[in-house]
């Protein structure tokens, strides 16, 4: 079962370079991220949010290469695999587009935009849905940025534990 943990850090870049750190260390193994995301509110009190996984070019991708598959094996019948594989391709793009637009994977988009709008201005906030961590070594990369914890699907003990550890960097 995986693990929701929204950080909050001030300044509006602070999120971004923290979800870069995290990146690097799913790389050696120490977390497995299931998803991400950044949500940044800039001096005028704008919420901007930065999917980690952006579904829709996934679903245009995916959708252009079946697509052109299938089109030129229709095309093959008429005679015509690469007007058929161009069609298709542009067919299936545009599905898979309009599809992965319309999934939400992982964290509940609402919930980042309701979310997002509490965080104070000139700051920015990390969302990250946690399959395993090493929780010693991760805490110990991230202490320097000085997180606050906004909310967690965490057990209250295992949140208190939470954020007396990162109240330590500060």
């Amino acid at each position: 079962m995986s693990t929701l943990i929204v950080l909050d850090f001030d300044g509006i870049h602070t999120a971004d370079e923290v979800l870069n750190k995290v990146r690097s260390l799913q790389k050696e193994n120490l977390i497995d991220l299931e998803d991400a995301c950044v949500v940044e509110r800039d001096k005028d009190g704008k919420v901007h949010i930065k999917q980690a996984v952006n579904l829709t070019a996934l679903g245009a991708a995916r959708g252009g290469s079946m697509g052109a598959l299938w089109g030129a094996l229709v095309g093959i019948l008429f005679l015509n695999p690469l007007a058929g594989m161009v069609i298709g391709a542009a067919a299936g793009a545009g599905a898979g587009a309009l599809s992965g637009s319309l999934t939400d994977y992982g964290i509940n988009d609402d919930f980042v935009k309701k979310l997002g709008e509490t965080i104070p201005v000139n700051s920015s906030a990390l969302f990250v849905l946690v399959k395993n961590v090493t929780e010693d070594k991760v805490l110990a990369e991230i202490e320097p940025y000085k997180p606050r914890v906004l909310k967690t699907s965490l057990s209250n003990e295992d949140e208190a534990r939470l954020k007396a550890a990162l109240s330590k960097a500060v």
